[in-house]
Protein backbone atom coordinates (compact mmCIF):
# COMPACT_ATOMS: atom_id res chain seq x y z
CA UNK A 1 0.00 0.00 0.00
CA UNK A 2 2.80 2.34 0.88
CA UNK A 3 4.16 1.91 -3.10
CA UNK A 4 0.50 3.66 -4.31
CA UNK A 5 0.26 7.77 -4.15
CA UNK A 6 -2.31 9.22 -2.68
CA UNK A 7 -4.22 9.63 -5.83
CA UNK A 8 -3.79 5.88 -6.78
CA UNK A 9 -5.45 5.02 -3.35
CA UNK A 10 -8.03 7.00 -3.46
CA UNK A 11 -8.83 5.15 -6.66
CA UNK A 12 -8.59 1.88 -5.35
CA UNK A 13 -10.51 3.08 -1.96
CA UNK A 14 -13.30 4.37 -4.38
CA UNK A 15 -13.43 2.13 -6.97
CA UNK A 16 -12.39 -1.39 -5.78
CA UNK A 17 -14.21 -0.79 -2.25
CA UNK A 18 -16.54 1.16 -2.68
CA UNK A 19 -15.99 3.57 0.21
CA UNK A 20 -15.38 7.53 0.12
CA UNK A 21 -11.84 8.24 -1.96
CA UNK A 22 -10.42 10.59 1.77
CA UNK A 23 -10.74 7.76 3.27
CA UNK A 24 -7.40 7.28 1.87
CA UNK A 25 -6.09 10.94 2.72
CA UNK A 26 -6.80 9.77 6.07
CA UNK A 27 -4.41 6.82 5.36
CA UNK A 28 -1.92 8.63 4.37
CA UNK A 29 -2.69 11.60 6.91
CA UNK A 30 -1.59 9.08 9.84
CA UNK A 31 1.49 7.54 7.82
CA UNK A 32 3.68 10.36 7.42
CA UNK A 33 2.17 12.65 10.22
CA UNK A 34 2.01 11.18 13.13
CA UNK A 35 4.04 8.99 15.38
CA UNK A 36 4.53 5.30 14.32
CA UNK A 37 6.10 2.54 15.84
CA UNK A 38 10.21 2.82 14.53
CA UNK A 39 10.27 -0.70 14.39
CA UNK A 40 7.94 0.05 10.63
CA UNK A 41 4.98 -1.52 12.28
CA UNK A 42 2.09 0.71 10.52
CA UNK A 43 -0.52 -0.95 10.69
CA UNK A 44 -4.66 -0.19 10.51
CA UNK A 45 -5.57 -0.99 13.71
CA UNK A 46 -3.62 1.44 14.88
CA UNK A 47 -5.27 4.24 12.56
CA UNK A 48 -7.70 5.95 15.17
CA UNK A 49 -8.95 8.60 12.86
CA UNK A 50 -10.29 5.75 10.65
CA UNK A 51 -13.85 3.77 11.19
CA UNK A 52 -13.57 -0.05 12.98
CA UNK A 53 -15.20 -1.50 9.39
CA UNK A 54 -13.01 0.30 7.60
CA UNK A 55 -10.27 -0.73 9.17
CA UNK A 56 -11.83 -3.99 9.01
CA UNK A 57 -12.31 -4.21 5.19
CA UNK A 58 -8.51 -2.68 4.62
CA UNK A 59 -6.84 -4.87 6.57
CA UNK A 60 -8.19 -7.98 4.81
CA UNK A 61 -7.20 -6.02 1.09
CA UNK A 62 -4.32 -4.21 1.42
CA UNK A 63 -1.43 -4.93 2.44
CA UNK A 64 1.53 -2.59 4.58
CA UNK A 65 4.96 -3.10 3.96
CA UNK A 66 7.19 -3.60 7.17
CA UNK A 67 10.78 -3.18 8.32
CA UNK A 68 12.12 -4.13 11.00
CA UNK A 69 15.28 -2.40 12.96
CA UNK A 70 17.21 -5.56 13.76
CA UNK A 71 20.41 -3.92 14.56
CA UNK A 72 21.77 -0.35 14.91
CA UNK A 73 25.14 1.14 15.14
CA UNK A 74 26.11 5.03 16.40
CA UNK A 75 29.56 6.51 14.93
CA UNK A 76 31.99 7.90 17.20
CA UNK A 77 31.03 11.05 14.94
CA UNK A 78 27.26 10.27 14.46
CA UNK A 79 26.60 8.50 11.90
CA UNK A 80 24.14 5.95 12.20
CA UNK A 81 24.12 2.52 10.49
CA UNK A 82 20.58 0.65 10.47
CA UNK A 83 20.50 -3.57 9.77
CA UNK A 84 16.83 -3.84 8.52
CA UNK A 85 14.88 -7.32 8.42
CA UNK A 86 12.75 -7.19 5.92
CA UNK A 87 9.13 -9.13 5.94
CA UNK A 88 10.92 -12.51 3.89
CA UNK A 89 13.86 -12.73 6.40
CA UNK A 90 16.08 -10.79 4.14
CA UNK A 91 18.05 -7.74 5.54
CA UNK A 92 19.30 -4.74 4.11
CA UNK A 93 21.50 -1.94 5.56
CA UNK A 94 21.07 1.88 5.41
CA UNK A 95 22.87 4.90 6.79
CA UNK A 96 22.00 8.03 8.32
CA UNK A 97 24.42 10.73 8.45
CA UNK A 98 24.13 14.54 9.80
CA UNK A 99 25.73 17.69 7.84
CA UNK A 100 25.59 21.30 7.72
CA UNK A 101 23.17 21.46 5.48
CA UNK A 102 21.03 18.90 6.73
CA UNK A 103 20.76 15.60 7.46
CA UNK A 104 20.75 12.75 4.62
CA UNK A 105 19.62 8.78 4.39
CA UNK A 106 21.70 6.49 2.45
CA UNK A 107 19.36 4.26 1.35
CA UNK A 108 19.01 0.61 -0.31
CA UNK A 109 17.79 -0.57 -3.50
CA UNK A 110 18.03 -3.89 -3.64
CA UNK A 111 19.15 -6.86 -1.41
CA UNK A 112 22.22 -7.49 -2.63
CA UNK A 113 23.66 -6.62 -6.13
CA UNK A 114 24.11 -8.33 -9.18
CA UNK A 115 26.96 -5.63 -10.64
CA UNK A 116 29.77 -7.48 -8.76
CA UNK A 117 32.18 -4.48 -8.17
CA UNK A 118 35.37 -6.00 -6.98
CA UNK A 119 35.80 -3.40 -4.37
CA UNK A 120 32.15 -3.39 -3.21
CA UNK A 121 30.84 -5.80 0.06
CA UNK A 122 27.44 -5.11 -2.01
CA UNK A 123 27.99 -7.12 -3.96
CA UNK A 124 28.96 -10.30 -1.77
CA UNK A 125 26.27 -13.04 -2.68
CA UNK A 126 24.99 -11.44 -5.76
CA UNK A 127 21.66 -10.70 -5.53
CA UNK A 128 18.69 -12.02 -3.91
CA UNK A 129 15.71 -9.41 -5.37
CA UNK A 130 14.74 -5.79 -5.71
CA UNK A 131 13.05 -3.69 -3.03
CA UNK A 132 9.89 -2.31 -3.61
CA UNK A 133 9.43 1.40 -3.24
CA UNK A 134 7.72 1.14 -0.43
CA UNK A 135 10.71 -1.01 1.22
CA UNK A 136 12.89 2.25 -0.11
CA UNK A 137 10.34 5.04 1.77
CA UNK A 138 10.36 2.99 4.98
CA UNK A 139 14.16 3.32 5.56
CA UNK A 140 13.96 7.03 5.37
CA UNK A 141 10.72 6.94 7.60
CA UNK A 142 11.93 4.92 10.22
CA UNK A 143 15.49 6.79 10.43
CA UNK A 144 13.48 9.90 10.89
CA UNK A 145 11.16 8.97 13.44
CA UNK A 146 14.09 6.85 15.46
CA UNK A 147 16.61 9.87 15.62
CA UNK A 148 13.71 12.14 15.65
CA UNK A 149 14.93 14.68 13.04
CA UNK A 150 13.86 15.88 9.64
CA UNK A 151 15.50 14.16 6.66
CA UNK A 152 16.52 16.52 3.87
CA UNK A 153 18.63 14.74 1.91
CA UNK A 154 18.76 11.19 -0.08
CA UNK A 155 21.47 9.40 -2.00
CA UNK A 156 20.75 5.90 -3.27
CA UNK A 157 24.01 4.59 -3.27
CA UNK A 158 23.11 1.96 -0.37
CA UNK A 159 23.24 -2.01 -1.53
CA UNK A 160 22.28 -2.50 -4.93
CA UNK A 161 22.13 -0.61 -8.15
CA UNK A 162 19.48 1.60 -8.66
CA UNK A 163 19.11 1.91 -12.05
CA UNK A 164 18.62 -2.56 -12.33
CA UNK A 165 15.72 -1.72 -10.52
CA UNK A 166 14.56 1.58 -12.19
CA UNK A 167 10.94 1.48 -12.25
CA UNK A 168 10.76 0.75 -8.55
CA UNK A 169 13.35 3.45 -7.97
CA UNK A 170 10.99 5.94 -10.44
CA UNK A 171 7.71 5.21 -8.25
CA UNK A 172 9.52 5.86 -5.52
CA UNK A 173 11.23 8.95 -6.47
CA UNK A 174 7.56 9.93 -7.18
CA UNK A 175 6.18 8.79 -4.02
CA UNK A 176 9.08 10.67 -1.81
CA UNK A 177 8.88 14.06 -3.53
CA UNK A 178 5.09 14.32 -3.24
CA UNK A 179 3.79 16.69 -1.16
CA UNK A 180 1.10 14.41 0.19
CA UNK A 181 4.10 12.42 1.14
CA UNK A 182 7.65 13.17 2.85
CA UNK A 183 8.11 16.43 0.34
CA UNK A 184 11.58 15.58 -0.57
CA UNK A 185 12.55 17.63 -3.21
CA UNK A 186 14.18 15.94 -6.42
CA UNK A 187 17.09 18.30 -6.18
CA UNK A 188 17.75 16.60 -2.68
CA UNK A 189 17.91 13.26 -4.08
CA UNK A 190 21.49 11.30 -5.36
CA UNK A 191 20.49 8.26 -7.53
CA UNK A 192 24.06 6.60 -8.34
CA UNK A 193 24.47 3.89 -10.95
CA UNK A 194 27.93 2.01 -11.81
CA UNK A 195 27.31 2.90 -15.54
CA UNK A 196 24.11 1.28 -17.01
CA UNK A 197 24.59 3.19 -20.34
CA UNK A 198 20.84 1.93 -21.42
CA UNK A 199 18.93 2.96 -18.10
CA UNK A 200 20.97 6.18 -18.14
CA UNK A 201 19.50 7.25 -21.53
CA UNK A 202 16.41 6.39 -20.33
CA UNK A 203 16.59 8.69 -17.17
CA UNK A 204 17.73 11.54 -19.07
CA UNK A 205 14.67 11.45 -21.16
CA UNK A 206 12.02 11.08 -17.96
CA UNK A 207 14.59 14.26 -17.20
CA UNK A 208 13.59 14.11 -13.11
CA UNK A 209 15.83 16.97 -11.66
CA UNK A 210 18.07 14.27 -9.51
CA UNK A 211 21.75 14.39 -9.25
CA UNK A 212 23.04 11.53 -11.38
CA UNK A 213 26.18 10.35 -9.94
CA UNK A 214 28.38 7.87 -11.77
CA UNK A 215 31.04 5.67 -10.09
CA UNK A 216 33.98 5.97 -12.60
CA UNK A 217 36.84 4.42 -11.02
CA UNK A 218 39.25 4.33 -13.69
CA UNK A 219 40.34 6.33 -17.05
CA UNK A 220 39.91 3.57 -19.22
CA UNK A 221 39.02 0.39 -20.05
CA UNK A 222 42.05 -1.80 -19.07
CA UNK A 223 41.71 -0.60 -15.51
CA UNK A 224 37.86 -0.47 -15.03
CA UNK A 225 37.34 -4.29 -16.48
CA UNK A 226 40.19 -4.84 -13.51
CA UNK A 227 37.29 -4.14 -11.01
CA UNK A 228 34.00 -3.36 -12.74
CA UNK A 229 32.63 -6.33 -14.80
CA UNK A 230 29.96 -3.75 -16.29
CA UNK A 231 33.13 -2.33 -18.24
CA UNK A 232 32.81 -5.49 -20.17
CA UNK A 233 29.29 -4.34 -21.66
CA UNK A 234 29.59 -0.59 -22.28
CA UNK A 235 33.56 1.12 -22.88
CA UNK A 236 34.66 4.27 -20.74
CA UNK A 237 33.56 5.82 -24.02
CA UNK A 238 30.54 5.02 -24.46
CA UNK A 239 29.84 5.47 -20.71
CA UNK A 240 31.00 9.09 -20.72
CA UNK A 241 29.01 9.75 -24.45
CA UNK A 242 26.24 8.82 -22.56
CA UNK A 243 26.69 10.98 -19.29
CA UNK A 244 27.63 13.86 -21.83
CA UNK A 245 24.41 13.57 -23.51
CA UNK A 246 22.61 13.66 -20.39
CA UNK A 247 24.14 16.71 -18.99
CA UNK A 248 23.68 18.80 -22.18
CA UNK A 249 20.05 17.79 -22.25
CA UNK A 250 19.24 18.15 -18.81
CA UNK A 251 21.52 21.34 -17.63
CA UNK A 252 22.34 18.78 -14.83
CA UNK A 253 25.73 18.61 -13.38
CA UNK A 254 27.14 14.59 -13.62
CA UNK A 255 28.72 13.78 -9.88
CA UNK A 256 31.62 11.16 -10.86
CA UNK A 257 32.61 8.96 -8.12
CA UNK A 258 36.35 8.24 -8.00
CA UNK A 259 37.20 5.79 -5.59
CA UNK A 260 41.40 5.77 -5.25
CA UNK A 261 42.89 2.27 -5.23
CA UNK A 262 46.81 2.25 -4.24
CA UNK A 263 49.10 1.58 -7.56
CA UNK A 264 45.93 0.18 -9.72
CA UNK A 265 43.91 3.79 -10.47
CA UNK A 266 45.81 6.67 -8.71
CA UNK A 267 48.69 7.91 -10.68
CA UNK A 268 50.24 10.93 -12.39
CA UNK A 269 48.81 9.28 -15.78
CA UNK A 270 45.78 8.01 -14.60
CA UNK A 271 44.88 11.25 -13.47
CA UNK A 272 45.77 13.41 -16.58
CA UNK A 273 44.33 10.96 -18.79
CA UNK A 274 40.87 11.14 -16.84
CA UNK A 275 40.88 14.78 -16.57
CA UNK A 276 41.35 14.75 -21.01
CA UNK A 277 38.20 12.56 -20.67
CA UNK A 278 35.73 14.15 -18.46
CA UNK A 279 36.64 18.27 -19.34
CA UNK A 280 33.99 18.56 -21.59
CA UNK A 281 31.38 17.48 -19.03
CA UNK A 282 29.23 19.43 -16.85
CA UNK A 283 30.68 17.72 -14.26
CA UNK A 284 31.97 17.61 -10.67
CA UNK A 285 34.35 14.68 -9.55
CA UNK A 286 34.16 13.35 -5.35
CA UNK A 287 37.49 11.44 -4.57
CA UNK A 288 37.33 8.77 -2.21
CA UNK A 289 40.20 6.39 -0.37
CA UNK A 290 39.10 3.03 -1.13
CA UNK A 291 37.59 1.96 2.48
CA UNK A 292 38.21 -1.58 4.11
CA UNK A 293 36.07 -4.48 2.76
CA UNK A 294 36.66 -7.90 4.43
CA UNK A 295 37.77 -10.15 1.81
CA UNK A 296 38.98 -7.78 -0.56
CA UNK A 297 42.87 -6.86 -0.82
CA UNK A 298 42.59 -3.20 -2.06
CA UNK A 299 43.93 -0.62 -0.14
CA UNK A 300 44.30 3.39 -0.42
CA UNK A 301 47.12 5.46 -1.81
CA UNK A 302 48.76 8.15 0.83
CA UNK A 303 46.78 11.11 1.29
CA UNK A 304 50.02 12.77 -0.61
CA UNK A 305 49.67 10.83 -3.51
CA UNK A 306 45.64 11.37 -3.23
CA UNK A 307 46.58 15.19 -3.01
CA UNK A 308 48.89 14.92 -6.01
CA UNK A 309 45.95 13.26 -7.84
CA UNK A 310 43.45 15.86 -6.72
CA UNK A 311 45.37 19.01 -7.80
CA UNK A 312 45.71 17.50 -11.28
CA UNK A 313 42.64 17.44 -12.08
CA UNK A 314 42.00 20.54 -10.71
CA UNK A 315 44.86 21.82 -12.76
CA UNK A 316 43.07 20.71 -15.70
CA UNK A 317 39.77 22.49 -14.83
CA UNK A 318 37.88 19.58 -13.39
CA UNK A 319 36.26 20.44 -10.04
CA UNK A 320 37.72 17.93 -7.63
CA UNK A 321 36.78 17.39 -3.69
CA UNK A 322 37.16 14.25 -1.21
CA UNK A 323 34.00 12.89 -0.01
CA UNK A 324 33.93 13.53 3.76
CA UNK A 325 33.78 9.78 5.21
CA UNK A 326 31.51 9.18 7.61
CA UNK A 327 30.99 5.82 10.04
CA UNK A 328 34.30 4.24 9.18
CA UNK A 329 34.39 2.99 12.64
CA UNK A 330 31.00 1.21 12.04
CA UNK A 331 31.50 0.03 8.57
CA UNK A 332 29.02 2.08 7.15
CA UNK A 333 31.20 3.98 4.82
CA UNK A 334 31.11 4.39 0.94
CA UNK A 335 31.00 0.14 -0.22
CA UNK A 336 31.14 -0.75 2.79
CA UNK A 337 27.07 -2.10 2.98
CA UNK A 338 25.93 -5.76 2.88
CA UNK A 339 23.10 -7.16 3.10
CA UNK A 340 24.16 -8.72 6.47
CA UNK A 341 22.65 -11.47 8.60
CA UNK A 342 25.69 -11.31 10.97
CA UNK A 343 24.20 -9.67 14.12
Amino acid sequence: MLSFSKNELRDLVKNKFNIESFRADQIYSWIYNKDINITGNIDFESMSNISKIHKEIFEDNLYIGRLKIIKKQVSADGTIKYLFGLNDGNMIESVFMRYNHGNTVCISTQVGCRMGCGFCASATGGLSRDLLPSEMLLQIIIAQKDTSERISNIVLMGIGEPLDNFENVLKFLELVNSKDGLNIGYRHISVSTCGLVDKINKLKEINIPVTLSVSLHAPNDYIRKKIMPVANKWSVEELLKSCREYADYTKRRISFEYILINNLNDSEENAKELAHKIKNILCHLNIILINKVAGKEFSPPDIKKARIFQKILENHGINATFRRKCGGDIDASCGQLRKNNLI
